[in-house]
């Protein structure tokens, strides 16, 4: 039974009943209760009191010891977890399997990270000693999409924690079973009891953790609607703020690339997990040279898309996370075709398979003003535009209010560097995609958010500076004695 995790209790929710999906089939997998507003309340003042109760914010040992044993537990249920994630989501179980590796390493690597770190201190040339401490923020609530339930929330959860604060998160309404299962893991790791607190429901509960003062620290992952209505929320009591928003990043392809291996990579790119993915290479620019050949060779191998129930070991592409995404999905094709793109392939639901699954789909003949060029989609649609030369190639991908990432295709590595070089891309891939590392800061330019995740960037969002600066023994100064003369 999924339920509330609340001060090292679970409880029922008393809020809304809420069905779960299993998008492969469309059928319930279970019924589960949002929190009420009481909950939140309670769940937040949980955390408060964790925070300035307990030594979590002090006891470093413990902290890393936890996030240690986590790790080790969740992947000794990593199947089991994989298994979930799969059913909740959609995703293929090969895609969940890396998932859940994933926020395991990660968790390592923030208990890593925070052993290991040390206060800096200098000895100022008027002798005194300046000393930086690093401190917990305090309460911080967590917001976590839909599309990688467990990865991102534990991309916020291990650097939140390992850094000494408190939380409340709230995963997607969609998919709270995977995080359910984290909790309990958590638990049998020795987490004191209000240090994690997990709440289940809509942009109400959301917006009940955003607005409540004894919550210092949001961290945010959506869409860009959301995310600027919690910045506006948040401005009323300064809270400290990350987001990581939207995305149409671009792909650029040179023509001196081998355009087989090309595809594969637009592909991995393109349709990971449905394309239900924030960095999704949603925009491919090629250069006219070979333009046409590059979308014939990807028509071919589009069709080679093994697409089937994502629990199987041998599918590639499963269904879309519910109908109502499916519906926006199918409503961006038919904007796209009223304002004169040519779907190339793709463009349909796939109508004799169960759950919510829609094809493949890629866009030519498309312009740059065009919405589905300007407007992410969050699903498996792509748009193939040319280009002449580098400089209209970097207009092309800079062209929209987002900024999230990119990548580059050329066999002339100098030209690649110097393209990356002028992309608006908080990360740029070069003869690569979609990898990311929990060593190196994950986020965006412009629209695409505030803040960093991952890396020692990531507890930086995490943690306030105080700055002491000291003399060994009062000391006379002289300033104000001018007048004695």
């Amino acid at each position: 039974m999924t339920k509330l995790w609340i001060n090292g209790k679970w409880e029922q929710g008393e809020g809304s009943e809420r069905e779960i999906i299993n998008p492969a089939y469309g059928e319930v997998i279970e019924i589960i209760r949002d929190a009420s507003p009481q909950q939140v309340s309670r769940a937040i003042a949980a955390a408060e009191e964790a925070f300035f109760q307990t030594d979590w914010r002090t006891n470093v040992k413990k902290r890393v010891e936890v996030l240690r044993r986590t790790a080790d537990l969740l992947m000794q249920h990593a199947e089991d977890v994989a298994q979930l994630e799969t059913k909740n989501t959609g995703k293929p179980i090969r895609e969940s399997r890396l998932d859940v590796e994933d926020s395991a390493t990660c968790l390592q690597y923030y208990a890593d990270l925070v052993e290991a770190r040390t206060v800096w201190t200098k000895q100022m040339p008027d002798g005194t000693t300046s000393k930086i401490v690093e401190e917990p923020i305090g309460v911080t609530g967590l917001i976590v999409p839909w599309n990688f339930p467990l990865l991102l929330a534990v991309w916020k959860l291990a650097p939140a924690l390992a850094a000494g604060n408190t939380v409340v998160l709230k995963p997607s309404e969609l998919t709270p079973l995977s995080i359910n299962h984290l909790a309990k893991l958590f638990q049998e790791a020795g987490l004191p009891d209000g240090v994690f607190n997990l709440v289940f429901g809509a942009g109400d509960v959301g917006q009940i953790i955003v607005e409540d003062p004894r919550v210092n620290k949001i961290s945010f992952t959506g869409s860009v609607a959301t995310g600027q209505k919690i910045y506006a929320q948040s401005a009323e009591t300064l809270k400290r703020i990350s987001l990581e928003l939207g995305g149409k990043s671009p792909l650029i392809i040179f023509d001196d690339v081998d355009l087989e291996t090309a595809v594969e990579w637009m592909m991995f790119g393109s349709f990971f997990n449905q394309g239900e993915v924030c960095v999704a290479a949603s925009r491919i620019l090629v250069h006219e040279k070979v333009q046409e050949s590059f979308t014939s060779l990807l028509v071919e191998r589009v069709k080679t898309m093994r697409i089937g129930d994502p629990i199987l070991e041998t599918t590639e592409y499963g269904p879309l996370i519910s109908k109502g995404h499916l519906e926006k999905v199918k409503t961006y094709v038919e904007i796209g075709e009223q304002e004169g793109a040519r779907c190339l392939i793709g463009g349909k639901p796939i109508a004799e398979m169960p759950g919510y699954y829609f094809q493949p789909t890629v866009f030519v003949d498309v312009k740059q003003n065009m919405r589905i060029v300007q407007e992410e989609v969050f699903g498996p649609d792509a748009t193939v535009q040319s280009f002449k030369d580098e400089a209209e190639a970097i207009e092309l991908a800079n062209g929209t209010k987002y900024g999230l990432a990119a990548g580059v295709f050329s066999n002339d590595f100098e030209r690649a560097k110097r393209v990356s070089d002028k992309l608006q891309a908080g990360t740029i891939w070069l003869n690569g995609y979609h990898i990311p590392y929990v060593e190196a800061p994950w986020g965006g330019y412009k629209f695409s958010g505030l803040g960093r995740e991952l890396g020692p960037h990531g507890l930086a969002n995490y943690v306030e500076y105080k700055h002491i600066n000291s003399r060994p023994q009062l000391e006379t100064l002289g300033w104000f004695r001018l007048g004695e003369e």
